[in-house]
């Protein structure tokens, strides 16, 4: 493995920003420095955590950083699902069906599962 950019869940995410900025720019104007902002704060949060998590040097602290990462997931199908409700955005399937994807790879990585 050449770094964080081999990994599958670095690979998904990058895509997952992709689709959230292509999805924001479709926003009302007004939105542009609320909800889009902050979707794309959160959606940019995620890659950036898991590349980091990954060159730390203990697995405590990549826990911690892939953890950060699985929290701006989470705030990521929240807003989403803001923007929904909105009327932003009609069909969100393909990102939330990612979003899904990244959080199931997240808690691995963080050798926890969800209480659901």
């Amino acid at each position: 493995m050449n770094g964080y950019k081999d990994l599958i869940v670095w690979q998904k995410s990058m895509n997952m920003v992709v689709l959230v900025y292509k999805l924001t720019s479709t926003f009302p104007k007004n939105e542009q420095y609320a909800l889009s902002s902050q979707i794309q704060r959160a959606a940019i949060s995620a890659p950036s955590n898991i590349a980091e998590g990954y060159r730390r040097n203990t697995q405590k602290d990549r826990q911690r950083f892939y953890s950060i990462a699985l929290g701006s997931v989470a705030e990521v199908e929240t807003q989403l699902e803001i923007a929904h409700r909105l009327g932003y955005v009609e069909n969100i399937s393909e990102l939330e069906s990612l979003l899904g994807e990244l959080a199931k790879m997240l808690y691995s990585l963080c050798g926890t599962y969800p209480n659901e």
